[in-house]
């Protein structure tokens, strides 16, 4: 009998073993968690082994319940305010603050290389912290849409974090009080790959400083920024020998266009012209028109990454640049490359993998007259582009017919975003029910959908549609779709792998929206904003569960604006019970006897 407990425990053992070996190659989030529930033992595996989580809302775990569950992590992204802060739909002061997991920071998570905060306050006080006790291993910082920090507090980690291969504050609001930080990382740092504060008032940062960071840093291969003249920086693209990508700028100044191996003028003894580095495929120039475009066409064959959303081009420039990128996969613009742009597309960029079009300017004397997409610049693009697999665009018009297509030839789309905007007033083909079925039906691979129309655009049939044929979205955006609360639970009897749902101005009652919180059974977020409340909101509690918070942000004027915003709800599941810094503009439901402290 002791022989065959002996041999029970060594094979028990040796099985243990094996699973440490394997389970750290299980690098998918959702397939980690389905195996840290089999048993014990492999909970603990997988709590020693996990080097990567995310955590979508900040307040759904305490920091340090998080370093207690994986005290070996490598990289932590945090995610502060909702999506829709980005928007001015959130209240400022709504929260998101960074300081109580940058304390557990300092403290715990010894092996901690990368740290990502997206849409997060963060303090000067906050990055000091880090440079003082991370300073030494901090490999990649991001700094995503934060708010809160100024460039004092960038002085300390370019003075301290001299292993930092990435620093990222693209979109952030920085006070900006010197350019001194781009000279500390220039003179600190030999291992930087990755600079970006693209879409940020830093203005006072120096071009030489940015050539020394490549002088410096031999493996510089992405650099985007804020404004600076471009004929500047012809130092910097001569030093980055081996630079990718490239953001930012502005021409003040007319460059002149030169072949790519030009460019040194002997008789002046300086760089004239532009002349971009030989491994550069990804650009986004700001303020690019069509008298700069031509620097462009030295490089356009072997671009596979395009950021127009701020260039001054018009629709003729659109196509005139596009139909010279055989080889791009990736796409940013506005809606001014209006329907002849996608047609070009769809006849010269066959490799096109990624299309992100955002609206234009409102006034419709800054927009080409034909600077609109509608129905036909689609079918276009989905016949032509057949290997897209994310797509997010405002549409002026849209039919049944272009859903249909994108159906049928999209088959690796998993991310598609639609907006429909309502500057026209009359649109041929609503509502759209068909056409989101026969969308939804043909791509399988659908993870992340948005729908955003007008009033009439999808009746209740159509919103069960969405329910029924969307298996495997977990990310959801829904605009002015449905006509009663009888679509809405149609539609939550569905979407069985749906995480987040975000809704807007469908006006469902409270009651509904609870019930159909309650039925879609892998919901863990849920955001609305304009609902049919009741007296006391007391419906809302009909989702009340333990680990649920639920908050509500009543309606507001927003800066100068004559109507209110209409009331939010925000519901999330969370470890952390209710938290405790909700602002004036936040009201938390509060079932205490349901909520985990």
């Amino acid at each position: 009998m002791a022989e065959r407990n002996s041999t029970r425990s060594t094979v028990h053992y040796a099985n243990d073993t094996v699973w440490e070996c394997v389970i750290p190659y299980i690098t998918e989030s959702r397939e980690r968690d389905a195996v840290s529930l089999v048993c014990k033992r492999w909970y603990q595996i997988d709590s020693i082994t996990r080097k990567h989580i995310t955590m979508a809302l900040c307040y759904t775990a305490k920091p340090e319940q998080l370093s207690r569950r994986f005290p070996h992590l490598e990289s932590l992204k945090l995610k502060g305010k909702p999506r829709a802060a980005m928007f001015n739909l959130i209240p400022e002061d709504w929260g998101g603050y960074v300081t109580p997991w940058v304390m557990e920071i300092a403290n715990s998570f010894s092996k901690l290389k990368a740290l990502h905060f997206r849409r997060m306050i963060v303090r000067d006080m906050d990055l000091e912290l880090l440079a003082k006790y991370r300073g030494k291993v901090l490999q990649v910082l991001k700094l995503d849409k934060c708010s809160g920090f100024s460039t004092d507090g960038l002085l300390h980690i370019c003075r301290s974090c001299r292993n930092l291969r990435t620093l990222i504050m693209e979109e952030s609001s920085i006070i900006e009080k010197d350019g001194e930080w781009v000279h500390e990382l220039a003179e600190n740092n030999t291992v930087l790959e990755n600079l970006n504060f693209y879409m940020t008032d830093l203005l006072q940062v120096r071009a030489e400083d940015l050539e020394l960071i490549a002088r410096n840093c031999k493996s510089l291969a992405s650099m985007k920024i804020s404004e600076c003249e471009i004929t500047n920086l012809l130092g910097f693209f001569k030093a980055a020998a081996v630079l990718e990508e490239f953001g930012g700028g502005t021409f003040n100044d007319q460059p002149e266009p030169v072949a790519e191996n030009g460019g040194y003028n002997e008789q002046l003894g300086k760089y004239v012209g532009v002349v971009f580095p030989p491994r550069l495929s990804q650009l986004g120039l700001t303020y690019l028109g069509k008298h700069e475009m031509p620097i462009l066409f030295p490089i356009t064959a072997r671009l596979r990454k395009l950021d127009l959303l701020y260039a001054l081009l018009d629709t003729a420039a659109h196509c005139l640049l596009l139909e010279k990128c055989p080889n791009l996969e990736i796409l940013e613009t506005r809606n001014v490359v209006g329907d002849r742009g996608l047609e070009v597309l769809g006849q010269y960029c066959k490799r096109l993998k990624r299309l992100r079009i955002e609206r234009g300017a409102d006034d419709p004397g800054m927009e080409d007259e034909e600077g609109a997409v509608t129905h036909r610049g689609l079918i276009d693009l989905a016949k032509g582009c057949i290997e897209l697999e994310y797509m997010a665009v405002y549409v002026s018009d849209i039919t049944n017919e272009a859903l249909e297509n994108v159906g049928t030839y999209l088959k690796n789309l998993c991310d598609f975003r639609l907006v429909l905007l309502d500057k026209e007033e009359r649109i041929t083909d609503l509502p759209l029910d068909n056409g989101v079925r026969a969308l939804l039906r043909g791509c399988h691979n659908l993870r992340r959908f948005a729908l955003y129309v007008r009033a009439g655009g999808l009746t209740d049939v159509g919103l069960s549609y969405i329910g029924q044929y969307s298996p495997n979205v977990r990310w959801m955006l829904l605009g002015y779709v449905g006509e009663s609360d009888r679509g809405l639970l149609e539609f939550s009897k569905g979407c069985p792998s749906l995480q987040k749902l975000e809704v807007r101005g469908c006006f469902f009652s409270e009651r509904a929206l609870a019930l159909a919180a309650l039925q879609l059974k892998s919901l863990r977020y849920l955001w609305v904003q304009g609902y049919r409340a009741s007296a006391t909101g007391r419906d809302l509690l009909a989702m009340a569960r333990p680990f649920w918070n639920i908050e509500l942000i009543p309606s507001r004027l927003v800066g100068g604006e004559d109507h209110p915003h209409p009331a939010h709800i925000l519901a999330y599941y969370s470890l952390a019970g209710q938290r405790t810094d909700f602002p004036d503009t936040v009201r938390p439901l509060e079932p205490t006897y349901l909520l985990a402290e």
